[in-house]
């Protein structure tokens, strides 16, 4: 069977009237082929999840709150992350769409929700992106001081590699974040083997820490108010930091639409890269919290100004208080490559994102047009742009513009997971509806509609309290209550545009919503079916002339 060439690859367009999709042959100039492999797709998804908000936002909430409520709050986040996972996958392989979950919300709950939807997750990463680069420049200040160097010189280095690497085409850039995620997960594998050595004083000072920290500062570090009370702000005040370390799991639903046999590769990422990311998170912040205490100096979070020495990352302290300080330096380098990663892909789901929504109308059509690598070359323009606010560290603080940068972002990936939750709703209603058998569905949510109801009210909570502390009225020698204006605007702006966005456009576009029986769950879907099997047939005649198939099948497979 001759290969599948990438101008024969068929879109869905919305019409924004509310006319409904069509299946459109797309020319070279706006069409990106599937040059997603399955190792490329589980390992961009577990690539985008761990990183900065792992290895850096967890010192901000060991310094704020200790390690007990940095690891309850992993525990209760981690579940509304595998929740929020599993109802994606139910969509994405039912309907693999190149504009994914923004797609899903169109067609299956309103247009209005598509177009906020979209809009609010390419906020997101044009945010995270310039939040990468200034978690960049708090790495580099372990060895370099603003003061010697300013870090706007490391930013633009970082900035011009990363858009070298996205303006190389999805091959290349499958690839290598493929091999720069390979290399955080051995890392946070080899750091998770070394804290638990250290924990259990097989360290150069020979000291079994064991839960020595949890008694002494303690386990939860009372925040505005003694007692209970205090402990339980303590914990609330984590979610920000813990949110934006699990953000960009739901990865999987942009990349479904580079994705080779999609239905086949999501399940299987979300089944197991959500078991080892969990795994490696829980661990992680639990090893940390024993071997650092909540008020170390050498963490940069914990001190009153940045200095060379203070790590942004507990790990690199980690190594430090043990009397590792040569390892320290390796391990920071190794963060580095952590912070580089999650910028890179970053600023490429943006790119993603921003030509979704243009194939969907809902922008310039401009940003639309690829090259013939089947790069969105407008969109990456853009999206590079708008990271350039990483510039903002020339002038301020990098903890501080971290902080802001960490506030407008949790805000607009939970809006992002509110609404994948409600599209669920309405996509299981649908289904329901229109009688489309159980038996049918390539991967159905585990919990079912009564967990997404659940974790779509903790996500509600979570975003309207999760910026509390501008509300709170407390004063003490430490902390002279003042309001933080900034703080609450980077905490809520989101809302508001998240709700302007659905009311102007039910407002201008008068598109109808969805009913469980209007909701268009077939338009396209027997042309992916095609390709499913033109692919599977593909892949069963490469896989009997290669040899090791049985052996990669049952021993390397899984890895991947």
């Amino acid at each position: 069977m001759p290969p599948r060439q990438p101008d024969q690859v068929k879109l869905l367009q919305y019409d924004a009237a509310g006319q409904g999709w069509h299946v459109d042959d797309m020319k070279d100039s706006t069409t990106r082929p599937r040059g997603l492999r399955a190792r490329q797709v589980t390992m961009i998804a577990i690539g985008g999840a761990i990183g900065t908000g792992l290895i850096i936002g967890t010192g901000a909430s060991l310094a704020q709150a200790g390690p007990l409520s940095l690891l309850i709050s992993f525990l209760i986040v981690g579940f509304i992350v595998y929740t929020v996972m599993c109802a994606l996958g139910e969509m994405a392989t039912w309907l693999p769409l190149e504009s994914g979950f923004t797609g899903y919300a169109t067609r299956f709950c309103d247009p209005a929700l598509g177009f906020s939807l979209g809009y609010t997750y390419w906020f997101k990463y044009i945010i995270v992106t310039p939040n990468q680069l200034t978690a960049a420049a708090l790495v580099v200040s372990f060895w370099v001081d603003r003061e010697t160097v300013n870090p706007g010189v490391w930013i633009a280095i970082f900035l011009v590699v990363i858009i070298l690497f996205n303006y190389l085409g999805i091959r290349f850039f499958g690839e290598l974040d493929f091999w720069l995620g390979l290399i955080k997960a051995a890392t946070i594998c080899g750091l998770i083997l070394l804290c638990l050595v250290l924990f259990l004083g097989g360290g150069p000072d020979h000291d079994r820490k064991g839960f020595r920290y949890w008694k002494n500062p303690g386990a939860l570090k009372p925040l505005y108010a003694k007692g209970d009370a205090g402990r339980f702000i303590s914990l609330w005040s984590t979610f920000t930091n813990t949110i934006f370390a699990y953000l960009g799991t739901e990865l999987i639903g942009v990349t479904a639409g580079e994705a080779q046999n999609p239905r086949k590769v999501i399940p299987r990422a979300i089944k197991l890269s959500f078991w080892r990311i969990l795994v490696l998170y829980v661990l992680s912040v639990f090893l940390i919290g024993t071997l650092v205490p909540y008020n170390s100096k050498r963490l940069i979070f914990a001190t009153s100004s940045a200095k060379t020495g203070a790590s942004a990352s507990p790990f690199v302290v980690a190594m430090i208080e043990t009397e590792l300080g040569n390892l320290a330096q390796f391990v920071n380098a190794l963060i580095l490559i952590f912070v580089f990663s999650a910028a890179n892909s970053d600023l490429y789901i943006a790119t993603r994102t921003l030509y979704g929504l243009a194939k969907e109308g809902n922008c310039h059509p401009i940003f639309a047009r690829t090259d013939r690598r089947g790069v969105p070359i407008y969109a990456l323009g853009l999206s590079a742009s708008i990271a350039c606010i990483a510039f903002l560290n020339v002038a301020d603080d990098s903890r501080q513009v971290f902080t802001y940068f960490v506030n407008l972002v949790t805000i607009f990936g939970l809006l992002t997971w509110i609404s994948i939750l409600v599209t669920h709703i309405y996509f299981v209603k649908a289904r329901r509806a229109q009688g489309i058998n159980p038996g049918k569905m390539h991967y159905i949510a585990p919990f079912g509609l009564p967990g997404t109801y659940f974790v779509l009210g903790l996500c509600i909570l979570i975003a309207i309290f999760k910026n509390f502390d501008a509300f709170v009225h407390v004063k003490s020698s430490t902390r002279p209550y003042k309001f933080d204006q900034v703080s609450f605007i980077t905490g809520y702006l989101g809302i508001p545009l998240y709700l302007i966005m659905i009311l102007g456009y039910k407002h201008t576009v008068k598109a109808p919503g969805k009913t469980p029986l209007t909701a268009d769950l077939f338009s396209g879907k027997d042309v992916i079916d095609r390709e499913e099997e033109e692919i599977l047939a593909e892949k069963a005649a490469k896989r009997k002339d290669r040899p090791g198939g049985w052996f990669y099948r049952h021993f390397v497979f899984w890895l991947f």
